[in-house]
């Protein structure tokens, strides 16, 4: 089992974010596989949607580090940990400089990116950044075109699409993996898994731990998983080219033996072999305290 773990990037640790590098280094060290990121760009006073089924938006949310400094702060100091977004938001980006963004991030680490590509929860964010809520789908549908395009090949085709148009030209630089680094798509809608079993390399299901109730690793990550393969190979595509990465929300309380047994499980009653935990709502004591948590984890994991 591939474990990895977020990186400092936004509640309690994002007023240490001078530690960043360290926190990537010493978390590889202490045998991470894995070192990810998300995307948000502010959080609503009064949203019209709250996060998690909620009302509101808890404080950890309200600042954010960069994600592609975050990822190219840790691509910097680390040699070995894949370096993954869950999600980039990607109707937000123009796809050009999304692009351009991932593909560097890709070459300065040695290729070791894994693109996690969503659309949000957030309307509030969309208004934010000018982009039309109602148009996220068809936005990151044209998005996985350009991406696409640009990682195939030099010069890139001329793009005339719904939202975006660019004239043939070159492009570069490319990114290491080829053809292009790995992309996983986020969502639960069944718009979203057609989406992913057309057109990604897996999924990014999500585990919350919740006190007092049990992880079935057959419902969250099983089926879903299972649905997108019969999906795809209905599309013509081998279902067995299109895997998962589970990403474990850890919520206020949870313990590190709670934690661990989301992981064992997974490993043991799937065929998913990556997992990810999210700290932010754990490391309420800042940098020092992830680090800790990312030793404890590891130790009883592995």
């Amino acid at each position: 089992m591939r474990i990895g773990f977020s990186l400092p990037q936004y509640g309690a640790m994002s007023q240490e974010l001078g530690k960043l590098a360290d926190f990537a280094r010493q978390a590889e060290e202490l045998g991470a596989d894995s070192l990810w990121v998300g995307d948000r760009v502010l959080a609503a006073v009064n949203p019209s949607v709250g996060y998690m089924g909620t009302d509101t938006i808890p404080w950890q949310l309200r600042t954010m580090l960069d994600p592609f400094v975050a990822l190219s702060v840790a691509a910097g100091v680390t040699r070995r940990a894949l370096l993954g977004t869950s999600t980039l938001i990607a109707p937000w980006y123009s796809p050009l400089l999304l692009a351009r963004s991932l593909s560097g991030i890709d070459v300065v680490s040695g290729g070791r990116l894994v693109a996690g590509l969503g659309t949000g929860w957030s309307p509030e964010e969309y208004e934010g950044v000018g982009v039309p809520w109602t148009e996220r789908g068809a936005r990151l549908d044209e998005c996985l075109d350009v991406l696409e395009a640009v990682w195939a090949g030099d010069p890139v085709a001329q793009h005339a699409g719904r939202h975006y148009a660019f004239p043939a030209a070159h492009i570069g630089p490319k990114p290491v993996q080829s053809p292009r680094p790995p992309v996983y798509l986020s969502g639960f809608a069944p718009a979203s898994q057609r989406r992913a079993a057309r057109r990604a390399d897996g999924i990014l299901p999500v585990a919350v731990p919740v006190p007092g109730s049990v992880y079935d690793p057959a419902a969250v990550v099983g089926r879903p998983l299972e649905q997108v393969r019969r999906v795809a190979e209905a599309e013509g595509r081998d279902p067995a080219g299109i895997d998962a990465i589970l990403r474990i929300n850890a919520a206020p309380g949870s313990t590190v033996r709670e934690l661990v047994d989301i992981i064992l499980r997974t490993g043991d009653e799937t065929d998913v072999d990556h997992v990810f935990v999210e700290l932010v709502y754990l490391a309420d004591e800042g940098v020092d305290q992830a680090l800790e948590l990312v030793r404890q984890i590891m130790e009883l994991a592995r």
